[in-house]
């Protein structure tokens, strides 16, 4: 089990290291141009210069804010209307078409109009974040309940279970796995959500960051972003699977 880790781990290690190595060779001898390709050690550089001019500081912890206030809010509501789905029929009809509409409608498109409603400040940001997480965690948690097993329903109520027991000890645990997964998509589509947003007017942020650098040809500056933007990413997806491993571990081998 330990030698397993250990070489997965050891596997991940050389294959970043060696993808490291050569985008820094590329941009070092065959590129050659910070205008077009920052070097990973240019974009340290660029980094540590950040966080030591507390720009960096600023720029995460507005768009923290965003992020964590509409996937929040998203979430909770999300879970909500998925259960709601899930146990009624007639709402199901109710608010399938407004899902299926929302959720292939461009909402990153939608970014401008919301910034004209709400302004360049907080909860525009909040709003695009909110219709990019509802979807997904809505969807998987509506379908996880539905595959609740029909005869163990059946049983549990034969034995006299109450409505209450069999969500709380069957449809509930049948649909975590779903759920987990849902919610797990939505931190990609929020820091996505973010960013556009942020990109077409804010006055701070990881997306300003970025559309700053980008207009100043600033590259490093611009990756600096990227990279911290990818990293909140990881980790936040690492924080989900350990919380699955304990949450439902019948779904590991």
């Amino acid at each position: 089990m330990w030698a397993f880790a250990r070489d997965r781990l050891l596997a991940g290690t050389l294959s970043v290291v060696g993808g490291l190595l050569l985008w820094e060779f590329c941009s070092r001898v065959l590129v050659a141009n910070q205008l077009f390709l920052a070097a990973p050690s240019q974009i340290l550089k660029a980094i540590v210069a950040l966080f030591a001019s507390g720009e960096m500081q600023r720029h995460i912890a507005i768009s923290a804010a965003e992020f964590a206030l509409g996937y929040v809010i998203a979430s909770v509501l999300g879970i909500a209307i998925g259960l709601g789905m899930a146990s009624s029929a007639r709402f199901k009809q109710a608010m399938q078409p407004w899902i299926s509409g929302l959720y292939a409608t461009p909402t990153i498109a939608l970014a401008p109009l919301f910034i004209l409603w709400l302004g360049i400040g907080i909860w525009s940001k909040v709003l695009v974040v909110i219709f990019l997480v509802l979807f997904p965690v809505t969807i998987n948690t509506e379908a996880g309940l539905r595959t609740t097993s029909e005869r163990l329903t059946e049983m549990l109520r034969s034995f006299g279970a109450t409505p209450r027991q069999i969500f709380f000890k069957v449809s509930l645990p049948s649909a975590l796995p779903f759920i987990l997964a849902g919610l797990k998509l939505g931190i990609g589509r929020g820091l996505i959500g973010v960013v556009v947003a942020e990109l077409f007017g804010s006055r701070a942020g990881l997306g300003r960051l970025i559309s700053q650098s980008a207009d100043a040809f600033n590259m490093p500056e611009l990756f600096a972003g990227v990279v911290m933007l990818a990293v909140a990413g990881i980790a936040m997806t690492a924080a989900f699977g350990w919380l699955e491993k304990r949450l439902v571990p019948w779904t590991k081998d």
